[in-house]
């Protein structure tokens, strides 16, 4: 091997492992593991819920951030969450994900797997993927190499310095990439892409992971009309093969995909129904939407 190959390949094994280090802390150490987790069994949906909450509390220092939740979502829904800042959307998310664990409740994912049993490396192993409001990719890689580094498959340091795609692997990547309309920029490097652009890579890199819940948090805060446009028609293609919570306060971007929406307020459920509905409630105009 000449010096400037030698030089190429040591400087990829860099950015690799970097790469690798950053994507071990963001996920908890989810992917370093992946392989050793001990994950439950298919989820069980014969109840029609894919996601089921009881009567959860939480409180922070005597402030009660969760207060009596109740909530329940139905295979490959799309379930819109509204509310004012502070009315336990994000700390509903965390219970969810294991970051937090409630003081009294249930949660459970499918009708069998109490989350509240789990970590959170635990629970993203399982199923349920979650995305924050800001994008978190890799921004010196390409866009193709940062789905191929979210690939659901073994990430120990030794089986990933010696990995390569599998043409069912590719497949799969090539699928995603054209879900997540950014086929054509598969070898731009993702730090090069637009806010709405990194916004559906991170989004793919979850749907390497094979999710059956996503976990969504203000995803078109940021966006341009044309993008928040696009990423709606993206959430509407994902429902039923996925299920989504979308946590959004963009009331035009939850009109074009909501069908259900819960409006959350102190930590508990406020109202449910249509957007007309909710929209219509005198107690949601009154404390999130204003006259």
């Amino acid at each position: 091997m000449i010096p400037s190959q030698m030089a190429a390949g040591a400087e990829r094994l860099a950015k690799y492992k970097q790469a690798r280090a950053r994507e071990n802390t963001l996920s908890g150490g989810r992917t370093a593991g992946f392989s050793r987790i001990a994950v439950p069994g298919e989820v069980d949906l014969t109840h029609g819920r894919i996601l089921y909450l009881e009567d959860v509390h939480v409180s922070f220092d005597g402030f009660k951030a969760i207060n009596g939740l109740s909530l329940d979502i139905a295979p490959g829904e799309l379930r819109c969450i509204i509310g004012p800042n502070g009315a336990g959307k994000t700390t509903m998310m965390d219970i969810i994900t294991g970051k937090t664990r409630p003081d009294s409740g249930q949660v459970f994912f499918g009708s069998t797997i109490n989350l509240l049993r789990h970590r959170e490396a635990e629970i993203a192993a399982m199923g349920i993927g979650r995305k924050f409001q800001k994008p978190t990719v890799f921004e010196h890689l390409s866009v193709f190499e940062n789905l191929e580094l979210a690939l659901a498959c073994d990430k120990r340091v030794w089986a990933s310095l010696s990995f390569t795609l599998n043409g069912e692997q590719r497949d799969r990547l090539y699928s995603v990439l054209s879900t997540i309309l950014l086929l054509d920029s598969a070898a731009r490097q993702a730090g090069t892409l637009s806010h709405g652009q990194k916004q559906w890579l991170e989004i793919g890199m979850l749907l390497m992971q094979e999710p059956q819940l996503l976990l969504l948090d203000e995803p078109v805060a940021g966006m341009t009309d044309e993008e928040t446009e696009r990423t709606a028609e993206l959430f509407l293609r994902l429902k039923g093969k996925h299920s989504l919570m979308v946590v959004e306060h963009d009331m035009a971007f939850i009109r074009a995909i909501s069908e259900k929406i819960t409006v959350l307020c102190d930590g508990a459920v406020l109202a449910e129904g249509t957007l007309d509905q909710v929209q219509a409630d005198e107690r949601v105009i009154e404390v999130y939407l204003g006259r």
